[in-house]
């Protein structure tokens, strides 16, 4: 893992940009001044990636806090996503202008659907979603998007995505941490050359409850966050932590002057279902 030095390192995607290896996740992030201060905060920590969606509610706040952090705009990779509501071709190109409108910016660096199978598209999900990627995949040849994925999605509605998709999706952001691997969806990323995001890395916080993680923690003088992330980043994931607690953002981007061993990889491997498990996208209420 010696290729992991910072946080602004890289991992190349599918078609050749580049994506940070850490980014800033905002879910559950109130809007107004708490999501436009943990951008900046993020940014001044050197966090270059920041992931956002339509659902979180924060696009204005997310986007007036890279402007106010002073980094300029081409050093950050940004990240939103389509909500439920605007699946199907013409609903998609209105969602995608006005995400940029509410980010205040030109372009994104990825454009993500939500979610595969939202309760309102359920007897039509898999010709809602074609046409969503048809609408993405022509703002991605428009220079809006620089690059498009999924999110929550599993290996048959990739499938299904794959059978009129002309542009193959670069990144698949699904719950992802040591309580679920989630290992046939991961393979098949893999498999796909598709990159697996890890939100919730830390479990929505269920995680620092494990006691086999403090052990591994103390052991390592590091903080339990710090630890899950390191085991991100060595499965080759791309983690994005989320806090709005200036020392928790800055610690949980020190994760480069440790490395666990396979020991400890293994044990942490073994903790499935200790903080929560991924929610199934075929059975959702939303």
């Amino acid at each position: 893992m010696a290729h992991l030095t910072k946080l602004t390192d890289t991992y190349t995607l599918n078609n050749g940009v580049k994506i940070p290896i850490v980014g800033f996740g905002t879910w559950q992030t109130p809007d107004g001044e708490v999501a436009k201060h943990s951008v900046e905060t993020a940014l001044a920590a050197d966090y270059r990636h920041i992931d956002t969606a339509a659902a979180y509610g924060n696009e204005d706040s997310v986007g007036a806090g890279i402007k106010a952090s002073g980094v300029p705009r081409d050093q950050i990779f940004l990240t939103t996503k389509l909500w439920n509501a605007d699946h199907g071709y013409e609903a998609t190109k209105a969602a995608i202008d006005r995400s940029l409108q509410k980010l205040g910016v030109d372009y994104v660096d990825l454009y993500l659907i939500h979610w595969p199978n939202p309760v309102q598209f359920r007897n039509n999900w898999e010709e809602a979603n074609a046409g969503s990627w048809k609408a993405m995949e022509e703002a991605y040849q428009a220079g809006k998007l620089r690059a498009i994925g999924v999110s929550n999605f599993r290996a048959k509605h990739l499938d299904a995505l794959l059978k009129t998709a002309n542009v193959k999706p670069m990144v698949n952001q699904i719950f992802l941490n040591p309580s679920d691997l989630q290992p046939e969806v991961v393979d098949y990323n893999k498999a796909h050359d598709i990159l697996s995001e890890a939100y919730s890395p830390l479990g929505t916080g269920k995680i620092f409850k494990v006691e086999a993680l403090k052990k591994i923690a103390e052991r390592y003088n590091k903080s339990v966050a710090q630890v899950v992330l390191r085991w991100s980043l060595q499965h080759g994931f791309l983690p994005l932590p989320k806090s709005v607690h200036d020392e928790r953002i800055k610690e949980n981007a020190q994760l480069f002057d440790f490395e666990l061993s396979h020991h400890d990889m293994t044990l942490i491997d073994a903790l499935h279902g200790e903080a929560g498990l991924a929610t199934d996208p075929d059975t959702t209420d939303f």
